[in-house]
């Protein structure tokens, strides 16, 4: 009997209400707008259904792609087990649309493919055995002189549904994100122009198009027309991102349009629109600053390709480099913002791999090259990437590639739609491979406390903008402030510093840049000199390995511009250095015993470039 009277009393007292109930809710999370976390991904892959990949040797289609980035081993081209430490949040499948799948048509035997003269002496060199041949007589008959060679559109349609079919199978919402792309990919006269276009929608909408390639037109305005009217058309959503400027001598971001006209207000407008990002680090290079255009910037000569065109045909001139590179072009998007109205370059920053072997792999010690032929293997650094016809000085070779890259992405979820408007609006940023994580914020009531609370992203969204947004507007001169935060790699090297990298319009219409170490590691401090001293060196070369000795793990700063004036534009972003670790051509010298070029750095600094935010008077 007592046991009842307890057991009553119990339940009773379980299901009292209390006489004071809460007012609103008490989860601290129900209502937040802000982009909590941030996803990985790799937005330029090709698989065997690019020519340049599947003609010379890569084996694996968009299903194994997928596999790869979720984080499932894969068999790579040259039979090697593959697979990532982590697995990515998201993929695009970027091939090129200029005679996408014609390797797929040429194994398959395709009765369009054979009926075709041109197709029948493409299939015939592959039955030979000489792919390479194949693939050669593409780039010289087509992407040279921007002619479609083929010119059998079902072909192009058959693998683009292909294409959009098995993006749709492996994307799953929450969990792994499958962006539909392809690469337009513009290279009359050897000059990279290439754009590789997202679509935030799926099949049904991607599916109803063929893709628009260079073949078409290789002016990138008629690409945005094209976009135009697939959103019109369709109700879908879609942009294209630039990429690899260091390669196109001179025209990527060159003021005056393809068509030799000035850049003009609808033009800048237009650009801005369709072309939110760009590339900036990629395996062919790094396309953040190069050294003569940013002489006091000692970390500008990162993996720097500068010897001419992407076909080797045209040596680089120093002339050509101002409309080549990040910084420079976000420089020059001020001056033709204000002479204009419009900043045709106001973009925000990522990067991606641009392999063409199916893997997104970009960790130093996981790096399975740009082609098949420089999958992991002893001499593979000997292999050419770009053997020039004329001049083998501009010639390029596996051993000057770069493990990179890859995009973070601040978003709420992990969805086609959360990730692509995420793109649009510009909060994303780029590394060189590895996932430490990064958040900018920029306003005008920052203050020191702001940076060290949990709360940080909520206050950063309340009293200020995210990276790439502007600066809200301000009446009086006060400097803007701004709040980083950088945490490692959980699964890599500490951290060396943060640094502000402001860009300004003077009144004499010339553009200039500082750079400013706002926050270091190991308690330095900038010397009387202006220098700071270096964070040390752990590598050890023979071994292939570095110890998280020095550095930080996380590094935080509340920061104001000293050099603030109200009257001039600007933008700022942040620059993350790691520690240094070995480079991918270091682990090649441990595993196979490979023996360099002097010039090949066994160590490098891999690092983050955010967004930009920008101030307008």
């Amino acid at each position: 009997m007592l046991f009842r009277v307890l057991r009553r009393c119990c339940l009773a007292s379980v299901f009292v209400i209390p006489a004071t109930a809460i007012a609103g809710d008490y989860s601290p999370y129900v209502d937040r707008t802000g982009q909590e976390r941030v996803f990985w991904g790799d937005t330029h892959l090709h698989t065997q259904y690019s020519t340049d990949a599947g003609m010379i040797g890569t084996t694996l289609k968009p299903e194994q792609a997928y596999r790869f980035a979720m984080g499932e081993e894969v068999t790579s081209s040259t039979g090697l087990r593959a697979r990532l430490q982590r697995p990515l949040d998201f993929l695009v499948v970027s091939d090129h649309a200029e005679s996408l799948g014609l390797p797929i048509a040429v194994q398959e035997a395709m009765p369009e493919l054979l009926g075709n003269p041109w197709g029948r002496e493409v299939y015939d060199l592959e039955q030979k055995g000489d792919g390479y041949a194949g693939f050669y007589k593409w780039a010289i008959d087509g992407m040279l002189p921007g002619v479609d060679p083929l010119g059998v559109p079902a072909i192009n349609a058959n693998i683009w549904q292909r294409q959009v079919t098995a993006a749709d199978q492996y994307n799953r919402p929450g969990y792994f994100t499958a962006l539909i792309g392809y690469e337009w990919t513009t290279t009359k006269n050897a000059k990279n122009l290439h754009r590789v276009v997202i679509f935030r929608d799926a099949a049904d909408k991607a599916g109803q198009i063929i893709p628009f390639s260079s073949f078409d037109s290789s002016d990138p305005e008629d690409l945005w027309s094209f976009l135009e009217d697939y959103e019109t058309n369709t109700g879908g959503q879609v942009l294209a991102i630039p990429h690899n400027g260091n390669l196109s001598n001179g025209l990527m971001f060159a003021p005056v349009r393809q068509n030799g006209q000035a850049m003009d207000e609808t033009y800048a407008r237009r650009r801005a629109h369709w072309e939110p990002l760009t590339e900036v680090t990629q395996i062919k290079g790094d396309g953040e600053a190069h050294p003569w255009l940013s002489p006091d910037d000692e970390f500008a000569d990162f993996g720097t390709w500068d010897k001419g065109d992407i076909g080797g045909r045209e040596a680089k001139s120093n002339d050509m480099l101002e409309f080549e590179y990040a910084r420079s072009a976000l420089r020059n998007g001020l001056k033709y913002g204000a002479a204009i109205g419009v900043n045709p370059f106001k973009f925000g920053m990522i990067g991606a791999s641009d392999s063409h072997t199916g893997l997104a792999a970009t960790r130093e010690e996981n790096y399975y090259g740009k082609f098949s032929k420089s999958e992991p293997a002893a001499g593979r650094w000997k292999e050419y990437v770009v053997r020039s016809p004329t001049d083998d000085a501009l010639s390029l070779v596996a051993y000057e590639e770069v493990a990179s890259g890859l995009a973070g992405v601040w978003a709420q979820e992990n969805t086609r739609e959360a990730l692509f408007d995420a793109m649009r609006r510009r909060e994303v940023y780029s590394t060189t491979g590895t996932r430490m994580v990064v958040r900018l914020f920029g306003g005008w009531e920052y203050v020191a406390a702001d940076v060290q609370t949990p709360a940080m992203a909520q206050i950063g969204y309340r009293k200020g903008v995210p990276m790439g947004a502007d600066l809200p507007p301000r009446d009086d001169a006060k400097a803007p402030v701004f709040m980083v935060m950088a945490a490692k790699d959980p699964d890599g090297a500490n951290l060396d510093r943060i640094q502000m990298i402001k860009g300004w319009l003077n009144p004499d219409g010339q553009t200039a840049e500082k750079i400013y170490d706002i926050a270091l590691s190991d308690d330095r401090s900038e010397g009387q000199n202006g220098q700071v001293p270096v964070v040390g060196n752990t590598v050890d070369v023979a071994d292939a390995s570095y110890t998280n000795t020095i550095g930080a793990a996380q590094l935080r700063r509340v920061w104001s511009d000293p050099d603030f004036d109200p009257d001039q534009r600007a933008f700022y972003y942040a620059r993350v250095l790691e520690i240094p670790t070995p480079s991918w051509q270091a682990y090649d010298t441990k595993i196979f015993g490979d023996e360099f070029p002097e010039s090949v750095p066994m160590s490098i600094q891999d690092r983050a470039y955010t967004s930009p935010i920008w101030y307008t008077p």
